[in-house]
């Protein structure tokens, strides 16, 4: 029944909604106030749909079948001072297709919030930790998530690079617990830092996309090095 659901979903013209079966990790770096998000998929630019940040105010990773109103109508409940916890409590509650979606929040202050719907394509589920909560559907088992946790704490505790470098390690231990049923095609990585932008008068301090490749994540990696080398000469 539930294949039928989510056949019936992709067919309805009046749905617009992307089934976007992943694994995500959102996250927060109280010594540098970095947030972001990072994501895979067998889906063509993730980027586009699943990742939300926003300096001093929280970071969404929306996703299953995913509603992209969750990103920035989180994102602006979280900056009027609401938890994550009630900003996505508030959003599903007026949310008809909630147990088809799978969302993660975290405010400011590293609290998280998460919701894997029942209805959600197996194995589903996510693992929340210090300041992060790690998430994923269609994936090959539960040992996904719980890999991406570890090497997240792991990457942390090393004392080596920043919130960027510790998600990506995240997704690198996704991929060789398993993964996305599917395989790979997309990957994407958001860090928010206030006035760390280009110029500085945004808060774009990583902003990273592979829309389509045959190994994403390795990719993501590079990009993320090269991403430190051109911005350390400049």
């Amino acid at each position: 029944m539930r294949w039928l659901t989510l056949l019936f979903l992709l067919l309805s013209r009046a749905s617009a909604e992307p089934l976007v079966n992943t694994f995500s990790i959102v996250a927060f770096d109280p010594k540098t106030g970095d947030i972001g998000v990072a994501v895979q998929s067998k889906y063509f630019g993730v980027g586009s749909v699943v990742p939300w940040a926003k300096a001093g105010v929280g970071a969404v990773a929306t996703q299953a079948l995913a509603k992209m109103g969750y990103g920035p109508e989180g994102l602006a409940l979280m900056e009027q001072g609401r938890d994550a916890s009630s900003a996505l409590d508030e959003l599903r509650a007026k949310d008809k297709k909630s147990a088809l979606r799978q969302v993660a929040m975290i405010d400011a202050n590293g609290r998280v919030a998460v919701h894997t719907g029942e209805e959600c394509n197996p194995w589903a589920g996510h693992k929340t930790g210090e300041h992060f909560s790690v998430q994923g559907n269609l994936l090959t088992g539960e040992e996904v998530v719980a890999a991406m946790a570890a090497a997240f704490e792991k990457a942390r505790a090393s004392g080596e690079g920043e919130l960027a470098e510790w998600m990506v390690a995240a997704l690198e231990a996704a991929q060789a617990a398993g993964g996305d049923r599917r395989g790979q095609q997309s990957a994407a990585l958001v860090v928010a830092r206030t006035n760390a932008g280009p110029g500085g008068d945004n808060d774009r301090y990583i902003d990273l996309r592979v829309e389509d490749h045959a190994t994403p994540i390795v990719e993501l990696a590079r990009l993320l090095r090269l991403h430190r080398e051109f911005y350390k000469r400049r």
